[in-house]
């Protein structure tokens, strides 16, 4: 197995299962380093009734080989992607992606490299975030009466705008301030590089990294995107969290409450 996520997913994988099906996209980030993340979606997805399929190939969308002109190698990526999803591309199984950066490649690069590929046209309509995903069911997300900045993945932002994240915390009580904050600063691995990391924290300091300090310990801070909560954690120590870990402690909310301690 390629990553931590994909290895218990296929330890608990229900069978006989006759619940609809989704599949949930293994991203490299959510499967190697926040797979907590990546099993907080698929816990939501449950609850929402749906049985949660996960690819068991080592597959990647190949988002920082764009970067650098590795466009060769990106086509092999997306043509193993579409073998390995083929049979849930054809029954139009929707593919749940959490991290931004790759839902962009299904829904802009990968039709642009193959560009006569039938299988990549119905990927690119399949594929959803989660927000948009749960807003799409009329999923009814239980109640968290909490406080949260959300920051804005850039990719997430340009793609699908932030409605449906918005509305998803509305529904669970949580009074939410959208950031005006544009780009992070980190923008995948440009933060990383030598002669980039000065000019990335100013980015930072510019809306985020005040707003981020400024907040109470108990405001949620939410980005989805890897890089984002990357970001935030190192400019100001706090943890950044996903729509999915909010939703799944909403769903945990009432336990907690109850437990006698």
């Amino acid at each position: 197995f390629e990553g931590w996520f994909q290895e218990q997913a296929a330890k608990n994988r229900a069978r006989h299962d006759n619940r609809p099906a989704v599949v949930l996209w293994p991203d490299t980030f959510n499967n190697h380093f926040f797979p907590h993340t990546a099993k907080a979606a698929a816990e939501v997805l449950e609850a929402a009734g749906y049985r949660v399929e996960v690819p068991q190939r080592a597959l990647c969308c190949g988002r920082p080989l764009y970067d650098y002109g590795f466009l060769d190698q990106a086509k092999s990526n997306l043509e193993d992607i579409l073998d390995a999803l083929g049979p849930q591309i054809t029954a139009g199984v929707p593919v749940v992606v959490l991290e931004p950066s790759c839902l962009s490649v299904f829904r802009d690069e990968m039709t642009n490299i193959l560009s006569r590929n039938e299988d990549a046209q119905r990927l690119r309509s399949q594929s959803t975030s989660l927000g948009e995903f749960l807003k799409k069911i009329h999923y009814r997300p239980p109640v968290l009466k909490r406080k949260a900045l959300l920051h804005g993945h850039c990719h997430q932002k340009a793609m699908c705008g932030m409605s449906a994240e918005q509305e998803l915390l509305l529904q669970m009580g949580v009074e939410t301030d959208l950031l005006d904050s544009g780009c992070c600063g980190l923008a995948g691995s440009f933060g990383y590089e030598e002669g980039h990391y000065e000019i990335s924290m100013k980015i930072g300091e510019r809306v985020l990294f005040p707003k981020v300090r400024e907040a109470a310990r108990d405001t949620l801070i939410l980005s989805d995107g890897f890089s984002c909560r990357e970001q935030i954690l190192h400019g100001t120590r706090r943890r950044g969290m996903h729509i999915a870990e909010v939703l799944q402690m909403a769903l945990h909310e009432p336990q907690r409450k109850t437990k006698k301690y």
